[in-house]
């Protein structure tokens, strides 16, 4: 298994200078390296693309491609090639099926003449004599990063890579980590993703109380950050001024500390369960298009609900718990509690109905009149989507007001049911 510790390295680092000419210098690598791709298959077609070893060829003698480690490199003219790669691959897969797109494939572009792009050290572009010693040296810069990574017989470094952001650089030290094996029981847990109720925690575990994990904060957050965003816009006139690149760093790291302790208390509770499969509730392009009202299509959609399912699905794994996704249409309008069949997205019987409806916001009625939190009700669903027998016989277990849980700095609070 494989992980990433990351350092952030600000404008005031004393290698801030010497990391931006290496992303910038890769850059221009980049571009290079793309304008012969592009010539190739303007001029002769897509066959005619040269594959990497070729490319390596034609690039090696080149100012761009000295400008930086050999090493570093190779691995930007590699990201180059599997770029057009890729393009290739989605090229044909659209000509056969474009139902799965939703739209052709572009060919790779150019980047900004004035970026940066990442610059990606192997191990042997990495000093050996540190690694094992909590300190980490790359190629050609002069500095000894700290890492809290443990080198050794157990762990596996694979390579670093410097990636740019708004107004700063992120180092991403990747490392292997053995395998944790999963369980195998019959303990499962779903969650169903939102805004105010970020996830809705349910499992067919015996005695367990439905878990709400309060998404308020994020949303209060994002709120704040966009009312200061138009204010930084309307004076400065344009959209990438030094304070508002600042003030963005500063929303994505405190949003991402969010999501982490989120889902680490998530996949504790659970390990704590004995839970061996998790699954999450994920439509494809479920972002795209939306149409849900202004105020709620920027509350949704500015959620980083894909970061949350990566952060879910490692922590997960080095607990032993499979990560399942599954398609959760017609979740949320299905009553649970009723055992109503759930469709699948574009198969609906023309005669299908639910048996009970939501009344207002967070609030479903079954058939028999009994009231259910809505996003408990989604995730049951999602759970029973995925595996239909999980619970057998109905009971009571089942209908126990959720828990509400705040993260509020790094205590949890429980505070009253919804």
């Amino acid at each position: 298994m494989q992980l990433v510790e990351r350092r952030v390295i600000k404008s005031n680092h004393q290698v801030y200078k010497q990391i931006d000419e290496m992303c910038f210098a890769s850059k221009n690598l980049y571009n290079a390296a793309t304008y012969i791709m592009r010539q190739a298959f303007f001029s002769w077609g897509q066959s005619s693309v040269p594959q990497y070893n070729r490319l390596y060829q034609i690039m090696k003698d080149s100012s761009e491609y000295k400008a930086l480690p050999a090493k570093v490199s190779q691995q930007v003219l590699k990201l180059v090639a599997q770029n057009w790669t890729s393009f290739k691959a989605a090229s044909l897969e659209y000509s056969l099926d474009d139902s799965k797109f939703t739209g052709r494939p572009n060919i790779p572009g150019y980047l900004d003449s004035y970026g940066r792009y990442c610059v990606i050290f192997t191990s042997q572009a990495t000093s050996k004599k540190q690694l094992g010693q909590e300190l980490i040296k790359l190629s050609e810069i002069d500095y000894c990063f700290e890492t809290c990574v443990k080198l050794g017989s157990i762990n596996k470094y694979c390579q670093s890579r410097i990636v740019p952001k708004l107004d700063h650089y992120v180092l991403e030290i990747v490392y292997e980590i053995p395998d944790v094996t999963e369980s195998d029981n019959n303990s499962i847990a779903a969650i169903d993703f939102g805004v105010n109720n970020l996830m809705a925690i349910t499992s067919n575990v015996p005695g367990f109380s439905p878990v709400l994990i309060n998404g308020r904060p994020l949303k209060s957050i994002n709120q704040f950050y966009n009312s200061k965003r138009a204010a930084i816009t309307s004076e400065n006139g344009n959209n990438s001024s030094k304070r508002l690149k600042r003030f963005t760093t500063y929303r994505n790291h405190k949003v991402r500390d969010y999501l982490h302790r989120a889902s680490t208390y998530v996949i504790n509770l659970l390990a704590e369960l004995g839970v061996s499969k998790l699954v999450l509730g994920k439509n494809k392009g479920w972002k795209n298009g939306i149409n849900i009202g202004a105020v709620n299509n920027q509350n949704f959609v500015q959620i980083p609900h894909a970061q949350l399912i990566e952060l879910l699905t490692y922590k997960a794994a080095m607990k032993g718990i499979q990560v399942i996704i599954q398609e959760e249409s017609y979740t949320s309008k299905a009553s649970f509690l009723d055992n109503d069949f759930i469709p699948t997205y574009n198969s609906k019987p023309v005669d299908w109905v639910a048996s009970g409806k939501r009344v207002k916001r967070g609030l479903y009625i079954s058939q028999n009149g009994i009231a259910i939190n809505a996003d408990v009700n989604g995730s049951y669903n999602i759970l029973k989507k995925a595996f239909p027998e999980a619970f057998g016989i109905r009971n009571s277990e089942v209908l126990v007001t959720p828990r509400k849980v705040n993260l509020e700095g790094h205590a949890l609070k429980m505070v009253t049911p919804f």
